[in-house]
């Protein structure tokens, strides 16, 4: 934008120059054709006056006469007179306008009007015999015409140069109205792709996910019946661990769900691409059907690099569901990483993902339109085309390239190439070290809607030497903050009934208290991103007795910080 605006300013102050420069020209040009006429008619004074100087010396009128009327022949000249020494006109004529002064005055050259007068003495050894008068015209019309020609032909060409100047830009305003119009709308429609793609993927899950829920379910409710049933204290510990593993396994399912669903433009960060790959198998067995196997073939040692992970695992899961519905009778697909360093194959060091399938292949003059949007081999309805288009577009956003190598009855296999970040991996923080963190006489302040959740959250307290009040919205928690009763700590839901949630009593709390610590909780992603975003310390739910009683040490201590300084 900033060069389009800059071309109609710089050829504007071209044009401008232009005519300014033919306006000097112009005047320049008239001075110095003034300045030369000056000199002729001067040069022709001072000839006319030698010429007279005998005739005048000898009172022989008719000889000046004769000498006058030679210029009447000059166009030159409008008016020629000759003076004897007593100031008497002896001859002259005048084509036109006033008449010849009676008595004539030497004196310098003078302009009366566009007439030229220039006057000279006629002497003779110091003797001043008379005077002459000449007046000329400063210039003639055709050849101030001519002169002037060049110039109007200069403002001309920039008046011109203004037009096309000011057309060109309009024209290129237009086109960039267009052109932006068309960025936006391309960028509407590839992220409706990107969404598109997550529900498709997410539709593909649906079957899997609900059957695993249900096993999950029938693992959490027999092993709470069968603990009820039972003494054993070695049964009832190996019934618990049943119960907690179910639940771990349906957390997880439901992360990656969240995962896939949100709506958010590529947020790229530094993974290692095989501990990302190995965290899909669960999801990728439940998207395939039991007579597929996975195989994975992740070295260690490979280069991290830098991805919207979300986008690579809907990549990978995109490729598999195509991959499965390549292998009616089953088979193996086999999921590979590899480092490529620059070579020949490529230009810089690269990480090769890649997707194998046994299966019945692609024909060859359908290789090439397989990344084309809506482009499907599947039958109507079995499919919308948009899968690996989807793959195509983000694997270059992510500055990478899709190889796809298929043989009819052998198989596919679909190569993704990612250039090596220069960044290392993050370390997770893991499990920190258990510190004593007793809660005695410490009071929280539980503001949850779900009287189940509140109950288990005040019990979980309990056990960690908390001391717990609860209230059902936000409004209420920031009425008891107000009122500077015993409350130590704020645990709040982000999602809540009223006119206020979770993030903004976070908010409304840090301005009245800035030294009350609020820690908050919720299992909706996108609220987890907001909070995560203006620094509020966050539990997801569902979250263990040891997650809650560290996230809260924390904030007291992050809280307690600045007193020490």
């Amino acid at each position: 934008m900033l060069r389009v605006a800059e071309t109609p300013a710089i050829g504007i102050s071209l044009a401008l120059a232009l005519l300014l420069a033919s306006l000097f020209l112009a005047f320049h040009n008239e001075n110095q054709a003034r300045a030369e006429k000056v000199r002729e008619v001067e040069v022709q004074a001072r000839v006319l006056a030698g010429s007279l100087a005998g005739p005048l010396a000898f009172d022989d009128d008719t000889a000046t006469r004769e000498y006058i009327d030679a210029l009447k022949a000059s166009p030159d000249f409008d008016a020629v007179g000759a003076y004897a020494a007593n100031g008497r006109l002896v001859a002259g004529f005048s084509r036109a306008g006033e008449p010849l002064p009676q008595v004539n005055h030497v004196r310098r050259p003078t302009l009366r009007g566009d007439e030229l007068i220039v006057t000279a003495s006629v002497e003779q050894g110091g003797t001043k015999l008379g005077s002459v008068y000449l007046g000329a015209a400063t210039e003639n019309w055709s050849r101030r015409a001519t002169r002037y020609l060049g110039i109007a032909i200069i403002i001309v060409m920039a008046c011109l140069l203004v037009a096309v100047l000011g057309a060109s830009y309009a024209s290129v305003s237009a086109a960039n109205r267009r052109l932006q119009a068309e960025i936006a709308g391309r960028r509407d429609v590839e992220e409706a792709l990107r969404q598109s793609q997550k529900m498709e993927a997410m539709g593909q899950l649906t079957g899997g996910v609900a059957h695993d829920f249900n096993n999950l379910l029938m693992v959490a409710s027999s092993g709470i019946e069968l603990l009820e049933r039972t003494t054993d204290p070695v049964r009832r510990d190996r019934l618990k661990d049943g119960i907690r593993q179910a639940i771990d396994r349906g957390a997880k399912l439901t992360q990656q769900l969240l995962t896939f669903a949100r709506r958010s433009p590529l947020t790229p960060e530094v993974i290692d691409v095989g501990t990302r790959l190995r965290g899909l198998e669960d999801l990728l067995e439940r998207s395939l059907r039991e007579d597929i196997t996975i195989a994975f073939d992740l070295p260690s040692g490979l280069w991290p690099i830098e991805v919207d992970a979300s986008q690579l695992d809907v990549a990978v899961l995109n490729i598999a569901i195509n991959a499965r519905d390549a292998m009616p009778d089953g088979g193996v697909i086999a999921i590979s990483a590899a480092n490529i360093p620059a070579s020949g194959e490529a230009e810089r060091d690269m990480v090769r993902v890649c997707i194998r399938d046994s299966g019945t292949g692609i024909a060859p003059d359908m290789v090439k339109k397989v990344f084309e949007p809506f482009f499907t081999t599947k039958g109507v309805g079995s499919g919308t085309g948009l899968g690996l288009s989807q793959v195509y577009g983000f694997v270059q956003a992510s500055g990478g390239s899709v190889r796809i190598d298929s043989e009819l009855g052998v198989g596919t296999s679909v190569s993704l190439l990612f250039p090596r970040s220069t960044l290392a991996v993050p370390i997770s923080a893991g499990k920190a070290a258990t510190v004593e963190d007793s809660g005695h006489d410490t009071t929280v302040l539980v503001a949850e809607d779900d009287d189940h959740v509140a109950e288990l959250v005040c019990e979980m307290l309990g056990e960690l030497g908390y001391n717990s009040r609860r209230v059902t919205n936000a409004t209420d928690a920031l009425r008891l903050v107000k009122e500077d009763g015993p409350i130590d700590l704020v645990l709040s839901d982000m999602i809540m009934p009223g006119k206020m949630n979770g993030l903004e009593l976070a908010r409304q709390v840090s301005r009245h208290k800035p030294d009350l610590p609020v820690v908050l909780m919720t299992g909706f992603s996108e609220a987890a991103a907001s909070a995560a975003a203006e620094g509020f310390p966050l539990l997801a739910k569902p979250y263990t007795m040891e997650a809650l009683g560290e996230t809260l040490g924390q904030a007291r201590r992050a809280k307690a910080m600045p007193s020490l300084a």
